[in-house]
């Protein structure tokens, strides 16, 4: 009964998990963990929120880059970021803070993304 129990959490964790690694992490939950991970200084690498902060930026990241080559491809792209460019970390954390504190908990990651793109390297 005890492993049944165990198996059937798992189970329903595991869509949450799910979800939770493909970039929808909102805006307020990335800026508390990243505060969180600074307020530790040195000891945040040992901390399992380092990965996942990475893995939400990074999946945000792809989902803008898939969501801007269909956009190129019908002649409309949302922004134009020069070839191979980097994003700045800090450049972001300030993007991010730039939401109003009510707004962010109902602004994903990849909106987030998305918006930093189109304002950072607009079309002219």
């Amino acid at each position: 009964m005890k492993r049944m129990i165990v198996t059937l959490g798992l189970v329903l964790a595991l869509p949450t998990a799910l979800h939770a690694a493909a970039g929808e992490m909102n805006v307020a939950t990335f800026l508390a963990k990243a505060d969180a991970l600074k307020a530790k200084g040195a000891m945040a690498l040992f901390s399992s929120d380092v990965n996942l902060l990475k893995a939400e930026g990074t999946a945000a990241g792809e989902a803008y880059r898939a969501r801007l080559a269909k956009e190129r491809a019908a002649g409309r792209p949302s922004s134009c970021p020069p070839q191979g460019v980097k994003v700045n970390s800090n450049d972001v954390l300030a993007h991010l803070r730039a939401y109003p504190t009510s707004a962010r908990p109902k602004v994903s990651m990849k909106q987030a993304m998305a918006d930093f793109f189109i304002k950072k390297y607009p079309c002219r």
